[in-house]
């Protein structure tokens, strides 16, 4: 028998730390029980939540809130060269890098320390260190929650963009991710240390796919906060792109403006550049805040509600496109 919880919490559940209550709340440890769930609750107000940690809640859920709490990491098929690994979506996103590089398979070792679940990881395509979800990601089984049918999706069919895929435009809250099935490499390991704070954090250490993992999380430790410490939700905006003539004009007001390479034609800019230079970094309005070390990161200091974050935000988006022309785009989703 099903065991459907009323009237819970979600603080615990997600990494701002944000009281907010659902009506149900259900954590479903086994995918063989999602039909049953959804007949039960047919006709409620639906909402799938991983580990929590890309969104920021806003008011109370009138409705299902079904957690992917399913376990289980296999490899399917190995070769000389690759391995074949499908893991269940309610997995720890770090623990499974962590399990990569103990079976010293390469791939995901630039992502350490992303938090969230492997089934949240490629609607959101996560991304770090000059590495993508997408350059691993085999396929992915999904549950269509109209037809109660599994789908299988291919990378293509994912259509991954930057922080984005076909979960969050077209087929946005119509399938719950299960399962995702990766490709890693088996030694040698192709590896990425093109970002400068990685090649200067492995010093003379030979690049190991543990000797970057290890990079990279020295690195994320050193400049975002613990969500255990202080309620984050990681970057909260995504990096623009903007065009290379935008740029170009932008560069004349603003010669001190960094970019990165982008599409053909295009440039990326940083976003915690802009909110640092609009003078945000630290600030603090009540519970509220942005990170004194990573201007891309906005924190509940103790009991700040969403709106108040929320309305954080919005002050810095406003702020970005009076001064620069740039529009902020949320990475974390609202609900």
């Amino acid at each position: 028998m099903l065991k459907i919880e009323e009237n819970v919490s979600l603080k615990k559940y997600n990494t701002f730390g944000i009281d907010i209550q659902t009506k149900k709340f259900y954590a479903l440890s086994s995918s063989e029980s999602l039909k049953e769930v959804l007949i039960e609750n047919k006709g409620i107000p639906l909402r799938i939540l991983g580990g929590g940690s890309n969104l920021l809640f806003t008011k109370n859920f009138q409705g299902l809130t079904l957690q992917i709490a399913t376990k289980g990491i296999e490899i399917i098929k190995k070769t000389s060269e690759k391995a074949l690994v499908e893991v269940q979506a309610g997995e720890n996103w770090h623990e499974f890098v962590l399990w990569s590089l103990s079976n010293n398979l390469g791939g995901i070792e630039n992502l350490a320390l992303i938090p969230g679940s492997v089934g949240a990881a490629p609607i959101q395509n996560i991304g770090a260190y000059g590495v993508e979800l997408k350059s691993v990601f085999h396929s992915c089984k999904a549950f269509e929650i109209t037809t109660r049918k599994i789908h299988n999706f291919s990378n293509d069919e994912c259509q991954f963009g930057y922080r984005d895929s076909v979960f969050k435009k077209k087929l946005k809250g119509k399938f719950i991710i299960l399962s995702v099935c990766f490709t890693l490499q088996q030694f040698p390991h192709s590896i990425n240390i093109s970002y400068g704070a990685i090649h200067s954090q492995l010093a003379n250490k030979i690049a190991t796919i543990q000797n970057i993992a290890e990079a990279v999380i020295s690195i994320r430790l050193s400049k975002l906060p613990n969500p255990k410490q202080i309620g984050n939700s990681g970057s909260f905006f995504k990096n623009p792109i903007i065009t290379l003539n935008n740029f170009k004009k932008l560069q004349q007001l603003f010669p001190k403006i960094p970019q990165y390479p982008s599409k053909e034609g295009f440039v990326k800019i940083p976003a915690g550049w802009i909110i640092e230079s609009l003078g945000f970094k630290g600030m603090r309005e009540g519970d509220a805040g942005v990170h004194e070390k990573q201007a891309l990161v906005l924190v509940n200091y103790g009991t700040a509600s969403g709106n108040e974050i929320l309305a954080l935000s919005n002050k810095i988006q406003k702020a970005a496109l009076d001064k620069f022309g740039i529009s902020l785009e949320t990475e974390v989703n609202i609900l």
